[in-house]
């Protein structure tokens, strides 16, 4: 099973976004969803601090910022074809 982490912080509009569309996505595809709070970690403020919200599926940076549900759900199904 894929999995999704939504690196969010609090009191951000784009994270509820982001974290919305990618909820919608569960109804068509399998994966678990991670959500890490970047203010618990002074290396992930940082890291992403600018670029909330930022989606890695497996691992692997796929947005930030203004997401885009079918970018995400294109990545869903190019990881699904490999298997």
């Amino acid at each position: 099973m894929h999995t999704i982490t939504l690196y969010t912080r609090n009191h951000c509009p784009l994270c509820d976004k982001a974290k919305a569309a990618i909820i919608e996505l569960q109804a068509q595809w399998k994966f678990q969803l991670e959500e890490i709070d970047i203010e618990t970690s002074d290396e992930l403020t940082e890291r992403y601090g600018l670029m909330i919200p930022v989606v890695h599926l497996d691992g692997e940076e796929v947005g930030f910022g203004f997401v885009d549900k079918n970018d995400i759900s294109n990545r869903l199904q190019e990881k699904n074809q490999i298997k």
